[in-house]
């Protein structure tokens, strides 16, 4: 063997792709031996894991690669667990300079953690999308203070960034794209989305209050300065799930939702629904939860720019029949569709909604907008933009205190 050919050699077994056999069991004990206060310094390379690693009941902590493609912890081959990293039960938990690749089911994990970061992260499913990819790329839930800031997610059958029942949001300077969602807010609390790009997902942008969750409602949520372009990927959810729902071609979805504004975003050519506004009940999904509420309101929509190509909107799925048997939207489809279902409840003896239960939509550059009359059969479709006309008081989060 000559001199060349054996410093090649002496270089690959060197490298840290090439030992494997024990990096599974070394990380995990570092997680579970870490004190409180410590950081995990993950090693430059390319490292393969059969099983999830986990991180338990901790405080101040930071696991650390060398950067998003240096540090790469690959699970194609996972047989054990579903996460490739789950966090539970901690405290001020930073993770970044990494990426998480082709897990069994979710990306990253957090639930109930008080305080957790992502920053840097890259969560993805290599090949092309399909609904055996995991669900959720970046996935908090029930955590306080989240923050996002600067990382990707690609190919997840459900959202690519998802935060759930959880309050203190921020998710910033990301990208999320060829996921079913690419960004979602569900069932949270104070939340400010903003500096991201979506785009080539089925849906880009989702703001959800679902039923049957721990936390009932969220609401507070701000939605600015994002570009959301594109997102016109037929769905690829597996069957049953919510958001096999979404039609491909949306670009912004609040579903049964309250207190969401969305200003200074660009929605740029997605093809059937630019943004929607719409409660539970369109879905015909049963509801069991006694404390669920149904319906969207107080909207404000304003100051965005939408654009979009000419053509047909989506023909699939629900809203596709919707679209072209019912509505009759085979070329003219307006960018602000409202499914037009309000809480009787919330209407004054005139029908108008009270004050802050409007859906307010004005100063959007090629505004366009229709009334779906959904709860009347779709008998009175309306694209009068006339009854939202309104201003509501502008949202403060608090979720961008400090960040």
């Amino acid at each position: 063997m000559n001199r060349t050919l054996l410093l090649l050699v002496a270089i690959l077994l060197s490298s840290p792709a090439w030992a494997q056999s024990d990096v599974q069991k070394r990380y995990q004990t570092r997680l579970i031996m870490a004190d409180n206060g410590s950081t995990i310094d993950l090693d430059e390379g390319t490292f393969t894991f059969t099983g999830s690693l986990s991180l338990e009941d901790k405080k101040h902590i930071i696991i650390r690669g060398k950067g998003i493609n240096k540090t790469i912890l690959s699970f194609k081959n996972q047989t054990d667990g579903a996460e490739g990293l789950r966090i539970s039960n901690a405290e001020d938990i930073i993770i970044e300079n990494l990426t998480v690749r082709d897990t069994k089911g979710d990306g990253i994990k957090t639930m109930n953690v008080k305080g957790i970061t992502f920053r840097h992260v890259n969560v993805e499913w290599t090949g092309p999308p399909k609904a055996g990819n995991g669900g959720y790329g970046l996935y908090p839930v029930q955590c306080d203070n989240v923050l996002i800031d600067g990382c990707t997610a690609t190919g997840a059958s459900d959202a690519g960034i998802y935060v759930g029942q959880s309050r203190g949001i921020v998710v910033k300077n990301s990208k999320a794209y060829h996921n079913v969602a690419g960004i979602e807010i569900e069932n949270s609390r104070n939340a400010d989305v903003f500096d991201n790009e979506a785009y080539e997902n089925t849906g880009g942008v989702l703001v959800f209050d679902l039923p049957d969750l721990a936390q009932k409602q969220g609401g507070n949520v701000r939605v600015f300065n994002n570009y959301i372009h594109d997102n016109n990927l037929a769905n690829f959810a597996p069957e049953g799930n919510i958001v096999a729902g979404v039609s491909d071609g949306t670009g912004l979805l609040i579903l049964a939702a309250n207190g969401v504004e969305v200003f200074g975003n660009r929605f740029i050519r997605n093809q059937s629904v630019s943004t929607g506004i719409i409660s539970y009940l369109i879905t015909e999904r049963p509801i069991t939860d006694k404390a669920y509420y149904p319906f969207s309101s107080g909207i404000s929509i304003h100051d965005n720019v939408y654009e979009r190509n000419p053509g047909p909107p989506t023909s699939r799925g629900r809203f596709g029949m919707l679209f072209h048997s019912v509505l009759k939207f085979d070329q003219d489809i307006p960018h602000i569709l409202y499914d037009g279902i309000a809480d009787p409840a919330t209407l004054d003896k005139s029908g108008k909604p009270l004050p802050d239960r409007r859906i307010c939509i004005r100063n959007n550059k090629n505004q366009s907008v229709a009334n779906l009359d959904a709860g009347g059969g779709f008998q009175h479709v309306s694209r009068d933009a006339a009854p939202f006309d309104c201003q509501l008081e502008p949202l403060k989060t608090t979720a961008t205190k400090g960040r």
